[in-house]
């Protein structure tokens, strides 16, 4: 029973955070840029739009299990640079180390379900191993 639905329970559950946060984005996409920029990034904008066509996208790609692969590659390779330009603990004042040093291994851990997805594919409840 967990080899038949375990993949797809696992998939959504690695979505879930993605396609929350968005839709968060497009909800604030104004204060989420200017966020951005100051984080140094250039074109902030246009890097937004990236981000919510990766995180929402590569959700619902998870969740249905279509392209599985290429999506959990694409969220792994984006989570890189956003781990390190938002979730920089070693670089954060003290009182926020803590915080940061979370989410940074938050990310490392949703990167390693990401692999595991990338190596392993969608599992039998998906469109990538629907038999027609």
């Amino acid at each position: 029973m967990v080899k038949h639905y375990g993949p797809l329970v696992g998939r959504i559950l690695l979505a879930l955070i993605f396609a929350w946060s968005g839709l968060i984005k497009i909800g604030s996409f104004a204060g989420t840029a200017g966020y951005m920029a100051s984080k140094g990034i250039p074109f902030s904008e246009v890097a937004l739009v990236l981000t919510i066509i990766i995180e929402l996208g590569g959700a619902l790609m998870l969740i249905v299990g279509w392209k599985a692969r290429w999506a959990a590659a694409a969220i792994f390779l984006w989570l890189i640079p956003v781990t390190l330009l938002f979730h920089n603990f070693w670089a954060v004042d003290a009182a926020l180390a803590e915080n940061q040093m979370i989410h940074f291994m938050k990310n490392i851990t949703i990167m390693g379900g990401m692999l595991y997805v990338m190596a392993y594919g969608a599992g039998p409840l998906s469109v990538d191993e629907r038999k027609t």
